[in-house]
């Protein structure tokens, strides 16, 4: 157990991409190799003791896909949705039917919410740069 209270879930994340469900894996075919919108997601990754679904590090979003038992859980995961927007992350829910059903309705939504994220602070000028010397 490390030293913040949780074990990092790696081998979880094993298991859960193994068995990936139909849901996760149509969303997984439009998301990988930086189908949408030239983002990288990662699929199954811990954020502290919870494992998401899809996760962009770069853009801080998240994107879990719900089924059945989500809906009498409904407050475990407003307490899981805190905890990774406390990380500055931005979390977008789908049911599974939704992602079953409308594929293209889901990526939209998901391509939306990437540009309206701001952009990563630039990288700040090294002081070899200075246009001047004195």
């Amino acid at each position: 157990m490390s030293d913040k209270g949780y074990a990092r879930p790696t081998m979880r994340s094993r298991e859960l991409r193994a068995n990936a469900t139909d849901a996760e894996r149509k969303l997984w075919a439009q998301l990988s190799a930086r189908k949408v919108a030239d983002v990288c997601f990662n699929t199954q990754f811990p954020i502290g003791p919870f494992i998401c679904d899809f996760v962009s590090r770069t853009a801080k979003l998240v994107i879990e896909i719900d089924g059945g038992q989500h809906d009498w859980n409904a407050a475990a995961d407003r307490d899981r949705t805190r905890f990774i927007e406390a990380r500055g992350f931005s979390v977008l829910r789908f049911w599974n039917n939704e992602v079953l059903k409308n594929i293209e309705g889901v990526v939209a939504t998901i391509e939306r919410a990437l540009m309206d994220r701001p952009s990563p602070s630039p990288s700040r000028k090294r002081e070899g740069d200075r246009q001047s010397r004195p």
